[in-house]
């Protein structure tokens, strides 16, 4: 009768709850549509190219230096290692949650022993004792209004965040590199040509004092050259402070020391080609770019939280079993080991808790909202920075038209002056003079360079380069039982 008796309260154990939880199982947030009026294209472009599946864009800027760099930063930078040690995190609290669906089984053991020396007669009364006992204790709490369900769920959503947020740390750490690396080497560039024009400067200057010291030019003429020659020497403590700093936030981005400058120096960099980089259409950003997916990734996490809270309306259901056997000796007697069951259930439900539980639903809704808001913001925010990068990077490669051909024109009106100076129809003074303006135009000319490559780098940047969204699946894995939700 005691095995029947136990076996029938297992079986009751088990299929019970199956049945609750038939209609307890909750599914993934249901994320709405953006009620946002995007294009069907970006308004500073004239063509729509197709998206590119090279996700290392710094690539095609065919720059080893700065391949390696960029490769670098990605293995060893330590705001990567922190945005990874999040997702570890957000794994992590999605176990915890999630066990909360499953029941909870403990295995228990005691022993105890009762010795007096008491007179036999008296034992009869307060026997001698010995109790070895061990079972299975079970307690689940049953999911009846779907709140733990939610709340793993939530957890999930928040790891896809996590590994969503950390995808647009690499992106951040990639083109950061490459922005400081461009400017870094603008403004070696921008040096050597300054070094240069400082000292044809100063030769126009010395010049223009020996015609003063024999009456052929002014005080008013030598003034000028010289206070342009200190204007122009001033310019150079700038540039070499924004190539020491270029290097240290380099160093820091990969990860290095940054008393050690990283990059080597050359002035006679080339510059790279002009990019033909693929916009697709606005609505591609929704799954281009990480942030933007963490967004809504986010927004996901607070609705299910929200049904969470209104979860707490509902009543709540307790299970708890205890099945094991013990040995007991008494008076030295030893009896059979017997078995032994304690089943009991629960049942709570809410009636007054003076609105604290639709305080914490009104709570909860405003921070789905403010996801909401903060999703939509991120949306917009997005197609902004695509548009801005598409327009400074059109009205860069206009301007360095119109650059080169200043610098070629100059160019020839040099060649023609050398010529000149060699016959004797010009003095060297009026040589140097074009010198200067070669110069000048270079270096406005290199200027527009680093904006451009600045403005492909941001526009890859603003595009959500650097990443492959069809690899941001994230496969949720646990020490404990894998719950498919």
């Amino acid at each position: 009768m005691e095995k029947v008796f136990l076996k029938r309260h297992t079986i009751w154990l088990f299929i019970m709850p199956i049945l609750l939880l038939s209609g307890c199982a909750t599914h993934r947030a249901t994320i709405p549509k953006l009620d946002l009026n995007l294009s069907s294209s970006f308004n500073h472009i004239d063509t729509t190219y197709t998206i590119s599946d090279d996700i290392q864009w710094w690539r095609n800027f065919n720059d080893p230096i700065l391949i390696a760099l960029i490769e670098k930063g990605l293995k060893s930078n330590h705001d990567i290692q922190i945005a990874m040690s999040h997702i570890k995190a957000a794994r992590a609290n999605y176990d915890v949650a999630s066990s909360r669906i499953l029941p909870t089984l403990d295995i228990q053991t005691s022993t105890s022993t009762i010795h007096t020396g008491l007179p036999e007669q008296v034992k009869q009364g307060l026997p001698d004792m010995r109790i070895y006992q061990g079972g299975i204790n079970l307690a689940w709490e049953i999911d009846i209004g779907g709140g733990i369900h939610a709340a793993a769920n939530a957890a999930e959503s928040d790891a896809m965040s996590a590994k969503s947020s950390a995808a647009g740390v690499r992106l951040l750490i990639a083109s950061e590199i490459a922005r400081q690396y461009f400017i870094l080497r603008g403004a070696e560039k921008r040096l050597h040509l300054l070094e240069e024009l400082v000292k044809t400067q100063h030769e126009s200057t010395r010049l223009i004092s020996r015609r003063f010291e024999q009456g052929q030019s002014s005080r008013f003429e030598l003034t000028i050259a010289e206070a342009q020659a200190s204007a122009l020497e001033a310019q150079i403590p700038s540039l070499q402070t924004l190539v020491a700093i270029s290097q240290t936030h380099i160093a820091l981005l990969i990860g290095e020391n940054p008393s050690v400058a990283p990059v080597s120096a050359n002035p006679e960099y080339i510059w790279p080609q002009s990019q033909l980089i693929g916009t697709g259409q606005p609505s591609d950003l929704l799954r281009r770019r990480p942030d933007l997916m963490a967004a809504e990734e986010h927004y996901g996490a607070e609705s299910l939280r929200s049904k969470e809270a209104k979860s707490q309306t509902w009543p709540k259901l307790f299970i708890n079993a205890l099945i094991g056997s013990e040995d007991l000796r008494i008076n030295g007697l030893n009896l059979a080991p017997v078995s032994f069951s304690n089943v009991a259930m629960a049942f709570v439900m809410p009636i007054l808790n003076a609105g604290r539980i639709q305080a914490g639903i009104d709570i909860q809704s405003a921070r789905e909202n403010e996801a909401l808001l903060i999703w939509q913001k991120s949306v917009i925010v997005a197609v902004k920075e695509v548009e801005d990068s598409l327009s400074v990077q059109s009205e860069e490669l206009k301007r360095g038209i119109l650059l080169k051909a200043v610098v070629n024109s100059r160019y020839q009106s040099l060649r023609m002056a050398q010529s000149l100076y060699r016959e004797g129809q010009i003095d060297k003074l009026a040589l140097l003079d074009i010198r200067r303006l070669v110069l000048t135009s270079e270096i406005a000319l290199m200027d527009n360079e680093t904006h451009r490559l600045l403005a492909d780098v941001q526009l890859y940047k603003a595009l959500g380069g650097g990443w492959n969204p069809s690899q941001n699946s994230l496969k949720v894995e646990s020490n404990s039982t894998k719950v498919l939700l």
